[in-house]
């Protein structure tokens, strides 16, 4: 079907030749929204609006995927299959030994709102992660989270009109996390400056647009956690946002049903980090080296982008280079570093030292040349290294599952220093991920017990553990279905991830498609599914260049260096 870009057309009579009747179905994405999150706020009264659709509506927790981050997770809500198909993992995607910034390029499953405009149904979505560059469809989208910070929209031009109509539109905050300048209090108030502005832009285009279906996504509900460690006073605040915005969209839109989901839950980690890549150097999978460029590294990155240069990977420069030459001859940062900080002169070193220096001067994973390595924690498992599908594969076919149970069971038998196991589950990949895109997923999956430990990718002197950073991810979020079709006197047990995308099309009266991993969740009327025409990669255009300030958030928030 040809996107028409249909917007309301409103007569001088106050009708509309808009097929749409209004906004039929509305999803509200809350990043790491969950009952444990919820209930603490219920009782201090700061989040009526949805409180009332959770007391109203039928309210589960939905079970998270592997690995339940944000990159990888809402494209499987969106979509209603696993990363095997749909090829996202993490906050980076790899082509061979080198890696780019995860893009919609990457998702190679249909979403929601190109099903839907294949019924005659138009969308309006804001802020989904993971959907720059933007499909084609009938409706509107503003990308969130991993685009740039002035993404281009569908239709083409929509960001200056949207700005035009409700002033300032941003995609991230306008300070970086170690931007002593600003007060805790100041930055929470730019948290909920951002809430504002998805809530007003998602006004302005169902105004326009009188789309049948309308998803807006919250990420900052995630974000403060990890910013400001969880505390009460910060986050309150940031829901209490999220709650005016729904109620003035509820208000003024009326939508026949709600469903509020999550990509995954939030709790407190009261366990250890696991530098992985460390131990499987000294069990002999990995190798290290001094001399090369590592992966990947935002700071030189952000260098070139500054210049005007549009590179997703990196190459050191003389200076680097120069640095890993020392490092072979045993200068390396840390040495240097410890020397300094005995006079005092660390934190300048750091400030004025030339990006990429510490990376290139410093033991690096080798992965080239390793048998097995973690290319990010956030990945949740260990990749590798095979011979015949990465570039210089060291492992050869025929000893691939030698290799991969071998390691199972070390990983298996991996202890805390309280003669825990660290892992809940170590499997195959098979266990979690399918589809034509399971080369893209890691080889074995490393599932951290009750989500309460964490994997570091960081080679380190001493111990394989230290404490955990104090708030992350946990796999239960949340599952919210009320309104007109819901049979809200349904008793549910739970939902999952997957389940959440054929859901809303049964919801909207339009089979879902037989791809998809999940099932229609019980409190709504399946409509069956069918096949739709396989979806079309945009193979002709450039991926994306890598942006300045994505890179910047992604180090802010610890997910790579």
């Amino acid at each position: 079907m040809t996107p028409t870009f249909r917007r309301d057309d409103t007569t001088a009579t106050g009708s509309t030749e808009s097929e749409s009747d209004g906004l039929d179905t509305l999803l509200i994405g809350i990043d790491a929204g969950c009952l444990p999150v919820f209930e603490r706020l219920f009782e201090a009264d700061r989040i009526p609006t949805i409180e009332r659709l959770c007391s109203e509506g039928v309210t589960a927790p939905l079970e998270s995927q592997i690995p339940p981050w944000t990159p990888s997770a809402w494209p499987s809500i969106y979509t209603g299959v696993n990363p095997g198909k749909h090829g996202v993992v993490g906050f980076v995607g790899y082509d061979g030994y080198d890696w780019h910034v995860t893009s919609n390029d990457d998702v190679h499953e249909h979403p929601l709102w190109t099903l839907l405009d294949q019924h005659d149904r138009s969308s309006v979505v804001v802020n989904a992660p993971v959907t720059h560059p933007p499909d084609e469809f009938d409706g509107a989208v503003i990308p969130g989270f991993l685009g740039p910070e002035d993404p281009p929209c569908q239709p083409d031009g929509l960001l200056d009109e949207v700005r035009d109509a409700i002033g300032e539109y941003r995609v991230y905050p306008n300070y970086t996390r170690d931007d002593d300048s600003l007060s805790d209090d100041a930055k929470i108030e730019e948290y909920r400056n951002l809430v504002r502005m998805r809530g007003e832009a998602f006004h302005y285009l169902t105004d326009e647009f009188n789309p049948d279906f309308g998803f807006i996504q919250f990420q900052k509900t995630d974000t403060v956690f990890h910013e400001l460690s969880g505390e009460g006073r910060h986050v309150d605040p940031v829901y209490e946002a999220v709650d005016e915005q729904i109620a003035s969209i509820l208000d003024a839109y009326d939508p026949n049903r709600v469903f509020i989901v999550s990509d995954h839950g939030m709790g407190p980690y009261n366990g250890y980090e696991f530098r992985i890549n460390e131990y499987l150097r000294d069990v002999g999978f990995l190798e290290t080296t001094t001399g090369g460029k590592g992966m990947p590294s935002w700071t030189p990155m952000r260098r070139r982008l500054r210049e005007g240069e549009e590179y997703d990977t990196w190459e050191p420069g003389t200076v680097a280079r120069a640095a890993s030459v020392a490092a072979r001859f045993g200068v390396t940062a840390r040495r240097v570093r410890t020397a300094l900080e005995r006079v005092g002169l660390a934190d300048v070193a750091i400030e004025y030292a030339p990006g990429g220096i510490s990376r290139t001067a410093n033991e690096q994973v080798d992965f080239a040349n390793s048998e097995a390595y973690v290319r990010a924690r956030t990945e949740l498992g260990v990749r590798i290294n095979l011979e015949g599908r990465e570039p210089n594969g060291v492992v050869p076919q025929e000893e691939y599952e030698e290799v991969r149970e071998s390691l199972i069971r070390m990983l298996q038998a991996v202890e805390t220093p309280d003669g825990e196991p660290f892992f809940e589950t170590v499997a195959p990949r098979e266990q979690y991920f399918h589809g034509d895109d399971i080369d893209e997923t890691v080889d074995i999956v490393t599932i951290p017990a009750d989500f309460e430990h964490m994997l570091s990718e960081q080679l380190g002197d001493g111990d394989y553990f230290s404490p955990a950073e104090p708030w992350n991810h946990k796999l239960d979020g949340i599952f919210v279905a009320a309104g007109e079709g819901i049979d809200e006197d349904a008793t549910l047990e739970r939902a999952h991830l997957f389940d959440v995308a054929p859901s809303i099309m049964a919801a909207m009266g339009v089979p879902y498609s037989d791809r998809m991993d999940g099932n229609v969740v019980p409190v709504v009327d399946s409509t069956g599914s069918t096949s739709y025409p396989a979806y079309e990669e945009r193979d002709d255009e450039p991926r994306p260049a890598t942006d300045e300030e994505v890179t910047d958030r992604l180090a802010d928030l610890g997910y790579m260096n």
